[in-house]
């Protein structure tokens, strides 16, 4: 008898791969949130068969904002791969047919977390982190128009689709993340604005949310892993041609911004 979770993910994989979108109901039905997360693993592994490698976690759903505009009641979470990475400037991958953009922050490890062999805070967390970063997640749901519930955007990765890592954040106390304000902008008006605290109440606390569900599965945060905490405003899309940009500071201290691209078809 064929698996339903690897048909499932295989159909995910299949439409991400040639540009397509799925009606969610019609392809995977709303499974519970463990067959979710199956999928979601057996969609990872066919990554890894086509040679991408895990380089972090992205945290979905840590803000208000970003639950309130997709109607999701609880955060969610889904493995970053190499190939989804970019630079500042960089432009989306043709085949992120309905990108949007939600600016984030992101942590880097320089050790690992286990939340299995000792408890995991804010504290500890801060221990491990190498930096926080600007970014851009450029999220890509497979889903056609971004109607899903949880589960279905659970199954599909929790719609991660690329990854802009700008410039280090100087920030001289990691504690005071959740003071730094975003602003995301398309060049000719502000889209949204948010701060860090937006994030679970604090990045460290989203990713010690994380360290501490990746434990329940056995698994853990490896050192050098990029994990991306959550949308700080809401998701916007990015127009074929068009560029946003997100605008981070500190106060008076610092201000430093990062740039995505969506070329012209």
């Amino acid at each position: 008898m064929d698996d339903p979770v690897a048909q499932s993910a295989e159909r995910i994989w299949a439409a991400r791969q040639a540009g397509h979108t799925l009606d969610a109901e019609a392809t995977i039905g709303t499974p519970d949130l463990a067959t979710a997360y199956a999928i979601q693993r057996a969609l990872l592994a066919l990554r890894l068969a086509a040679g991408e490698r895990v380089v972090g976690w992205k945290l979905g759903y840590t803000s208000e904002v970003m639950r309130r505009q997709m109607g999701i009641a609880r955060p969610n979470i889904g493995p970053l791969t190499d190939w989804m990475l970019l630079g500042s400037g960089d432009a989306v991958h043709e085949r992120l047919v309905q990108p949007r953009v939600e600016p984030e922050i992101g942590l880097r490890l320089k050790t690992a977390l286990d939340a299995r062999h000792a408890p995991v805070d804010r504290h500890s967390v801060a221990a491990a982190v190498e930096g926080a970063y600007t970014c851009l997640e450029v999220v890509h749901s497979t889903w056609t128009g971004y109607r899903f519930n949880l589960e279905q955007n659970t199954a599909d990765n929790a719609s991660a689709g690329q990854v802009v890592v700008g410039p280090r954040l100087p920030v001289t106390d990691l504690m005071a993340l959740d003071t730094v304000v975003v602003q995301l902008s398309d060049g000719s008006q502000t889209l949204g604005q948010g701060v860090g605290a937006d994030a679970d109440g604090h990045p460290l606390d989203a990713v010690a949310r994380l360290v501490r569900e990746l434990a329940a599965n056995g698994q853990r945060l490896e050192a050098g892993d990029l994990v991306i905490t959550g949308g700080l405003t809401k998701a916007c899309a990015l127009e074929v041609g068009g560029w946003l940009s997100a605008h981070f500071c500190g106060g008076d201290a610092w201000s430093t911004e990062v740039v995505v691209y969506q070329s012209a078809q």
